[in-house]
């Protein structure tokens, strides 16, 4: 099955987990906003020292920088036939950016994962636990989940409006939100 999805959802909804997986059984590359900042401060690159100061206090990179890492990504071959994007957009800018980038073809489904704000919170602080990220803090959290509301939240009534979105819920068994998801991407397919 040929994609272009957008996976949406709050920090901590299980997006990154449920990404791989919809990846893997549709054929297509997940792409990670997320994971890409991640690696470029692991690396110590600059781009990487920049969103670390970024982040650290919780705040969302800008949109020209985020753009044009999609941009580039979406440009390379194994995106051609379809793409899975995780973590972007953010706002509804970046969703006009993205109708800039994909140009005549356009994205098929929008899909957002749902998840209850106590929970969300404290798989956060688990796997800032667990991982040792240091930008997974209470504080940091909450306000992460603010700027989401916020910020990103809003993104859903667009695709709304467009008949492009479908809402998961995203508490349970890791295997049974998968196979929600799968669903409603093959029903919204049709």
């Amino acid at each position: 099955m040929t994609a272009r999805l957008v996976l949406l959802g709050p920090p901590g909804a299980g997006k990154g987990t449920q990404a791989a997986r919809l990846a893997d059984e549709l054929g297509i590359p997940a792409i990670s906003t997320g994971d890409i900042f991640r690696a470029n401060i692991k690396g110590g690159t600059e781009l990487g020292k920049k969103v670390q100061a970024i982040t650290a206090s919780g705040a969302l990179v800008p949109d020209e920088l985020t753009n044009d890492l999609v941009r580039d990504r979406l440009a390379q071959d194994d995106a051609a036939e379809g793409f899975l994007l995780d973590g972007y957009p953010r706002n509804v800018a970046q969703v006009a950016a993205l109708d800039e980038i994909l140009g005549d073809r356009p994205l098929d489904l929008a899909v957002e994962i749902t998840a209850d704000p106590t929970v969300v919170v404290e798989r956060l602080l688990k796997r800032a636990e667990i991982e040792g990220r240091e930008d997974d803090t209470e504080d940091v959290i909450r306000h992460r989940l603010d700027v989401y509301a916020e910020q990103t939240a809003p993104i859903s009534a667009v695709y709304g409006e467009r008949g492009l979105l479908v809402q998961v819920d995203g508490i349970g068994d890791v295997d049974d939100v998968t196979a929600r998801l799968l669903t409603a991407i093959g029903t919204a397919a049709r």
